[in-house]
């Protein structure tokens, strides 16, 4: 059984992401990813984020379509977000476009088109 639709493009324009009052990252290279019913998501170059902040975890998962996930928790200034970010380093050939690029859960940290 085939998995749900996958696309990739680029996000158009310039994107800002921030968390706990700070930019920790700001980029015109993002990309959008869309899979099946999911809301689309914004997938930021690791080049292009400040990962000083960012501390690998121990959580791993694995989506069939796309491989397997590393998750990363936030050291901000006030508090430890754990788990609020993730990134495919290999991920499946269908998918290649999303390697060195996090992804981020909305409700922890805010990525939005400046531009």
């Amino acid at each position: 059984m085939a998995g749900p639709e996958i696309t990739i493009e680029p996000a158009t324009g310039a994107w800002s992401v921030r968390a706990q009052g700070a930019v920790i990252g700001e980029t015109t290279n993002a990309l959008i990813l869309r899979e099946g019913d999911y809301a689309p998501v914004i997938y930021v170059p690791r080049d292009d984020l400040q990962m000083v902040f960012f501390d690998t975890s121990n959580k791993t998962t694995n989506c069939p379509h796309k491989g397997d996930a590393t998750y990363f928790h936030l050291i901000g200034k006030s508090r430890r977000q754990e788990n609020v970010a993730w990134s495919y380093q290999t991920p499946h050939q269908s998918v290649a476009a999303i390697k060195d690029h996090i992804a981020f859960y909305a409700s922890e940290v805010t990525v939005e088109a400046v531009s």
